[in-house]
């Protein structure tokens, strides 16, 4: 069972040698790491021909925006099980890949996620948000419950099926693929209750409250264009994230 790990990434030279070793230290081997570059001139090629191994696949082109580079990221990919590691993020142990490949032995299984801690950027040991996804329903998708998406693996067939991410979001494409894909009910996920990915604060949609606005428009427009709920639902979506400001792991 090979992993393909897909990181999109422009001009992030700061932690994206940090997010590559973080891949290259996992237990289980069989990975293939996608770098998907949109044409970084800060020094982001250096880091990735310094850390770069056998396993590495690097590209480096104009895109239109991140959704399009997990795209291109994905079709390069060669692997059974895709997954996403942001260039400002990094996997909570060495043990992680190995716990999802366990968790893939079921055929049944489509797709594997689990819990992810935002965590302050200038100080990884510091927890800003800890996120306790809890056990999927399609039910829960009404209630603005969504997988935290850089834990999320999928097999390949999944994305044959429903397709890639929808570039015409630049926030929300995430929260629309889980919607496109969950909402179907026809998937089995797996619920691994712990912490696997890491995630430093200061993302796109958290940047200032434009980018907010910006974040709940487009995620009520995916919520209408599914079918799941309106905005009752997305209101509950914001609501429920108070309470992984306030939780103690």
């Amino acid at each position: 069972m090979q992993f393909s790990i897909i990181t999109a990434v422009y001009n992030n030279s700061k932690t994206l040698g940090h997010a590559i070793k973080s891949i290259q230290a996992q237990q289980y081997q069989n990975i293939e790491h996608v770098i998907q570059d949109g044409g970084s001139t800060d020094g982001s090629l250096d880091v990735i021909k310094r850390f770069a191994d056998k396993r590495t696949s690097f590209e480096s082109a104009p895109d239109n925006g991140v959704y399009d580079a997990i795209n291109k990221g994905i079709l390069r990919s060669q692997g059974d099980i895709i997954g996403l590691l942001h260039s400002d993020d990094f996997f909570a142990s060495n043990e992680v890949l190995s716990k999802i490949a366990a968790a893939f032995e079921n055929p049944e299984v489509d797709g594997v996620y689990g819990d992810l801690q935002y965590i302050s950027a200038s100080d990884t040991a510091k927890i800003i948000r800890d996120w306790r996804a809890g056990t999927f329903s399609v039910e829960k998708l009404k209630y603005g419950w969504m997988p935290p998406h850089p834990t999320v693996y999928f097999r390949r067939q999944v994305f044959d099926r429903y397709g890639l991410y929808d570039t015409s979001y630049k926030i929300a494409g995430d929260y629309d693929a889980m919607l496109r894909y969950l909402g179907t009910g026809e998937l089995q996920l797996t619920y691994l209750p712990e912490v696997l990915v890491k995630m430093r604060v200061g993302g796109i949609s958290n940047k200032s409250l434009i980018y907010i606005f910006h974040k709940s428009f487009e995620d009520y427009r995916s919520l209408r264009s599914n079918r799941i709920g309106g905005f009752g639902s997305l209101i509950a979506k914001n609501l429920s994230k108070i309470t992984q400001f306030t939780s103690k792991r």
